[in-house]
């Protein structure tokens, strides 16, 4: 997990080779204006989740993880908690790995929680578990997905 402020993310580009192109699309769309949904940047190796909605609370937000892509979860505006957890350490949930969804929930609680407010970026890759929309509030967020195979 990589946690910090967009003004600090050319420090990260060297991570991996899609980092780039993610945070390109979040530092030159107008991404206060970005709606709720799914939206193509890249077919199939980037695309982003624009959400605006009440967040979950700790206890209803659930940990999870995907294999094909990196998360790249901004806050646009309000806060929102994340948690996390090694994956290695998390007890999957019964229903297993969605490949169609490329998502697996965890009944493990989070080890502990980040503050996300507006402005903040966490990146989460396929060992990070991670519980997103811990806010109590309205958040709005954008999850840039960025394929973790990644090819030029």
């Amino acid at each position: 997990m990589i946690y910090d402020s967009l003004k600090n993310v050319d420090r990260y580009l060297g991570v991996h080779p899609g980092l780039k192109a993610g945070f390109d699309f979040l530092r030159n769309y107008p991404i206060a204006q970005l709606k709720d949904g799914k939206h193509i940047i890249e077919e199939p190796r980037l695309f982003a989740l624009g959400m605006a909605t009440e967040g979950k609370g700790k206890e209803k937000a659930v940990l999870e993880t995907h294999r094909n892509y990196i998360d790249i979860q901004y806050t646009v505006s309000g806060s929102d908690y994340i948690g996390w957890a090694d994956a290695s350490r998390c007890t999957p949930d019964d229903a297993g790995y969605d490949p169609e969804k490329d998502v697996a929930f965890y009944s493990t609680p989070p080890e502990f929680w980040i503050t996300a407010p507006a402005g903040c970026f966490a990146i989460f890759f396929s060992h990070d578990a991670h519980a997103p929309l811990g806010a109590d509030d309205y958040i709005h967020k954008v999850v840039v997905k960025v394929m973790e195979n990644w090819n030029p």
